[in-house]
């Protein structure tokens, strides 16, 4: 009887190390329909890439929602020569946070993968992402399948065969009358010549009726044989259906399977050894609980052992929430950091910013980091500052630089942030021998990028952060040129309440802050806003805000780009190294937008969520900017 329960114990280790896998980064696949392409650079090509680009980060968004259920279909545009439609499915047994990951990686991928293609599917182990020119809801595709096996082929392709098809069958009409509504269905089957078991999967995106989602699954089930003919596992993969099977398990489940419990014998039949010994229930009553005991010991101790190992970035999921697991998961030693930095050397420092140095560093498992050592001095004391840490490190985006922890040694305040390859924004934007590598396309999507991020710190993340110091040197790229905001919530960890309308401690960069934080110390998300349409002007123009007037008279770079919008001329606003290879509209209506963000009147400057919907939709029309802040005069005056 204790080898079941051992046996058990085992099973229970093994599924609790299973289940805490990192989703697959890497795509499993992807089609892209060269015959139906799109030029960005003509104005329905633009337009179509816009609506692309709204539709991706809504799904993107809307894939961290619980409420999701792991699918959402959404059409960007009015206009039927260029709107779009699109949908993901995440795999029925991912919880919503790696439903969220796979998405999101997904969103990025796949227009870099399928470059002005305006049909286009990629597949993940744990999701699928597609879009279309023409709609695609509730129709059932099977139109460009893939095709992936296992590469050990069985020893019994009869029984094999049969066992195989006995249980997709039974699956096929699971999945397609599921009621949870995911059209999601997984079973397992005994195979006599196998000591495994054979593990079967069926999936169709919800929006399919149940005939539809049968006539799919049955299609993708008749192409096993040109699959994956007599191979161990296989994937016959569709648009609209998947069907996964192997003979180990590959898939979650919510909770592990014990064999049943022992039937004990009636009450009469219970008796004594003979000699005093101790009759079988009383066993069972005494072992069961001991060993139910020692199992959630044993677990309590893996968990805790798994969440302070380093091995990169340390989260737990957590009812599709991505959290920080404890604070000692964070804390870096400082001798892992010297080590790191080869004892903070000169060679290995790579900026100077208004809060400290940053030095690139590598962990002994090889993983880059940046360090950055703190210099100013912070109001608070240790536990504030490492809570404060904690929350900050929850913040967890595509647009923002990843905290991946923190030292606090004596005198040392150090953060540890995820590497980003390419430097900040300003080392492109303002060299002129880099300036040519960000052609319009790149700029564009960097814009995009930033209010994506924004948008997240302002409403969409469990805490609210006012960034108050937005710079293009705070905008770090990554190797496909992605924005990522940098020093996000440093004014939290140096002890300024985020939730006062006014300090007496400015943190911000001449030529970025607005008019009522730079003169009179008030702030609110409005301050970001205000920041955002500096960025966005000089992202457009080329040019340095705080060093326009200097070059170009008594206009700073507001000035300057309201004076030519005012006189009908706003492209000379825009960076002579792009040339003519821009779309115009595009840019036009870019510095509309940064010239509402930066109004004088608080009252007058959208909020992020209005911005973001201003740059994908052009259906939206634009307010009238007036005069903006600071115009006709000093920004020294008081």
């Amino acid at each position: 009887m204790m080898s079941r329960y051992i046996l058990f114990f085992c099973c229970l280790l093994c599924y609790l190390n299973f289940d805490n896998r990192l989703i697959n980064a890497n795509p499993i696949g992807q089609n892209c329909v060269s015959s139906s392409t799109y030029n960005p650079n003509t104005t329905t090509g633009s337009t179509y890439r816009t609506n692309l680009n709204f539709l991706l980060s809504t799904l993107s968004s809307n894939a961290s929602r619980a409420t999701a259920n792991g699918f959402y279909n959404f059409t960007a545009g009015n206009d039927p020569s260029n709107t779009v439609y699109g949908l993901f499915m995440c795999r029925g047994d991912v919880n919503t946070d790696v439903c969220a990951r796979c998405v999101e990686n997904a969103s990025t991928e796949i227009v870099q993968k399928c470059v002005d293609q305006k049909t286009a599917t990629i597949w993940y182990d744990e999701c699928l992402l597609r879009y279309s020119n023409q709609s695609i809801f509730s129709r059932t595709d099977t139109s460009f399948p893939l095709f992936l096996s296992n590469t050990q082929d069985v020893t019994d392709p009869g029984l094999f065969g049969e066992v195989l098809g006995n249980l997709m069958d039974e699956i096929a009409s699971k999945a397609a009358n599921d009621v949870s509504g995911k059209k999601f269905a997984v079973q397992e089957a005994n195979f006599s010549t196998f000591e495994r078991k054979l593990y079967g999967l069926g999936q169709c995106t919800p929006d399919l009726s149940s005939s539809d989602c049968d006539t799919c699954l049955r299609s993708a089930i008749s192409n096993i044989p040109t699959c994956c003919n007599n191979r161990r596992g296989g994937r016959v993969i569709f648009p609209s259906c998947i069907i996964w099977y192997e003979t180990t398990r590959f898939y979650n489940v919510v909770t592990p399977s014990p064999e049943p419990t022992p039937t004990l014998p009636p009450p009469s039949t219970a008796r004594s050894n003979g000699d005093g010994g101790i009759s079988t229930r009383t066993v069972v009553a005494i072992i069961v609980p001991i060993f139910i005991a020692i199992v959630l010991i044993v677990v309590a101790f893996c968990i805790a052992r798994r969440s302070r190992k380093r091995s990169g970035v340390i989260i737990v999921e957590t009812s599709g929430v991505t959290e920080i697991s404890t604070i000692e998961s964070l804390q870096y030693n400082l001798s892992e950091i010297r080590a790191a930095t080869d004892n903070f050397a000169i060679g290995n420092k790579i900026g100077e910013g208004g809060f400290g140095p940053v030095f690139k560093g590598t962990l002994p498992n090889g993983q880059e980091i940046a360090v950055k050592r703190l210099s100013r001095t912070s109001a608070q004391g240790a536990e504030e500052f490492k809570n404060e840490i904690a929350l900050v490190a929850n913040l967890q985006h595509r647009n923002l630089v990843r905290i991946l922890g923190f030292c606090l040694e004596g005198e040392e305040k150090i953060l540890i942030y995820e590497f980003v390859k390419n430097k900040s924004l300003d080392y492109f934007l303002f060299e002129p021998e880099k300036q040519t590598l960000l052609d319009w396309s790149r700029r564009y999507k960097i814009i995009e990028g930033i209010a994506r991020g924004l948008l997240y710190l302002h409403e969409d993340s469990r805490l609210r952060i006012v960034h108050r110091d937005l710079k293009a040197s705070n905008v770090l790229l990554d190797r496909n040129m992605n924005p990522k905001i940098a020093d996000f919530g440093m004014a939290r960890l140096f002890g300024v309440d985020q939730s006062q309308e006014n300090t007496n401690r400015i943190a911000g960069t001449f030529g970025y802050m607005a008019p009522e934080y730079a003169l009179h110390g008030l702030f609110s998300i409005k301050s970001d806003v205000f920041s955002f349409g500096v960025l966005i002007l000089e992202i457009v123009s080329g040019k340095k805000s705080n060093g326009f007037y200097q070059a170009h008279g008594s206009d700073d770079l507001l000035g300057y780009a309201w004076r030519q919008w005012r006189d009908g001329t706003p492209l000379a606003v825009v960076d002579p190294s792009m040339g003519d290879s821009y779309a115009k509209n595009e840019v036009i209506r870019s510095i509309q937008i940064g010239l509402l963000c930066v109004q004088e009147v608080v009252e007058q400057r959208p909020t992020m969520a209005t911005v973001f919907l201003m740059l994908n939709s052009y259906s939206l029309t634009l307010q009238v900017p007036n005069p903006p802040a600071f115009f006709g005069r000093s920004r020294t005056e008081s």
